[in-house]
């Protein structure tokens, strides 16, 4: 009889994604799942050294891979899920989202937690929601930004460019470099990315054997407090690149919590806004984010993410 022909994997080149791939190969491997990974340069790898904004926004990181899935080239992606858009690509689906990993920043410091890095430190990310995030906190510290992947960011910090870098733990536990690691930092004073520290495994929506072959490896309860966030991120229609932060977590009784914030940069005063709301185990997580991003609508996010972007709000929407 024939085997089945192995799953095509594609994995952008930097030693953090091809971690994750090989990872999920790993357990898919145990799932008797034969595999092979290819790997695909993406415009935002190839242009490491400039701001992501500048490259052209949402999705740099991830256009290449889906090219190479509607053109068959592979049979699967795995990607870090906080890249990619919430607007689905058409004819490809989110087939298996994996369990999480810590979802939330890290400081990374040559002296000690951010409330102690002295005035005038110089503290590393490109993040603008990080970036403000950090000022919010620390006005007395300069912010700078660093791109490039998370070995040479932290050679950067270790030459003594930078005092300190904020960094997504679950990137740096993957790489095991959890060592490194000076402060967790989390809500409600340091809200994550959108559906920062998970995984998705990405396929053609009509390729019923890659659907089958990633199956085992979905998580429930993570693939429902993601869709929680991305549908907040998505009603906010603010992208992966605005100042906007949320986490989902499951509460004792089952059911789903989602808090969120949205952030802007006043006249180099940051001011935040934030809400939190509860969804029962029997409802849509879907439900839950728009919930939350329709309380911060009311309480002036709209006009805050149009400063944030330099444009008025669009007529007839709250704020």
């Amino acid at each position: 009889m024939t085997p089945p022909p192995a799953l095509r994997i594609g994995t952008r080149a930097s030693l953090l994604a091809r971690t994750q791939t090989d990872w999920v190969a790993a357990r898919l491997r145990e799932f008797g799942v034969a595999v092979t990974i290819q790997t695909i340069t993406t415009v935002g790898d190839e242009q490491g050294d400039r701001p992501v904004p500048a490259i052209g926004g949402d999705g740099v990181f991830v256009r290449e891979l889906e090219a190479a899935l509607l053109d068959g080239r592979i049979d699967a992606a795995v990607h870090s899920l906080k890249d990619l858009p919430t607007a689905e690509t058409a004819g490809l689906t989110l087939a298996c989202v994996p369990p999480r990993a810590l979802p939330f920043d890290v400081l990374v410091s040559r002296h000690a937690g951010l409330a102690a890095l002295p005035p005038g430190a110089v503290v590393g990310t490109s993040s603008v929601r990080r970036h403000m995030l950090v000022r919010s906190l620390r006005p007395d510290v300069v912010v700078r930004g660093v791109r490039g992947n998370v070995d040479s960011r932290l050679g950067r910090l270790d030459e003594g460019a930078y005092d300190a870098l904020v960094l997504a733990g679950a990137g740096l536990e993957r790489l095991g470099l959890e060592a490194r690691i000076t402060e967790v930092l989390e809500p409600p004073g340091f809200w994550p990315a959108v559906a920062q520290g998970a995984l998705v495994v990405q396929t053609r929506a009509a390729d019923a054997a890659a659907l089958a072959a990633v199956a085992p490896l979905d998580h429930a309860a993570t693939r429902a407090a993601v869709a929680a966030e991305r549908s907040f991120l998505a009603a906010l229609a603010g992208g992966c690149l605005a100042p906007i932060g949320g986490w989902a977590r499951h509460d004792p009784e089952g059911g789903l919590v989602l808090g969120g914030c949205v952030l802007e940069d006043r006249d180099g005063v940051v001011h935040a806004i934030t809400a939190e709301a509860t969804a029962a185990p029997d409802d849509l997580p879907e439900t839950l984010g728009r919930a939350v991003a329709g309380s911060l609508r009311a309480s002036g996010a709209d006009a805050m993410l149009a400063a944030a972007r330099g444009a008025k709000p669009a007529p007839g929407k709250p704020g």
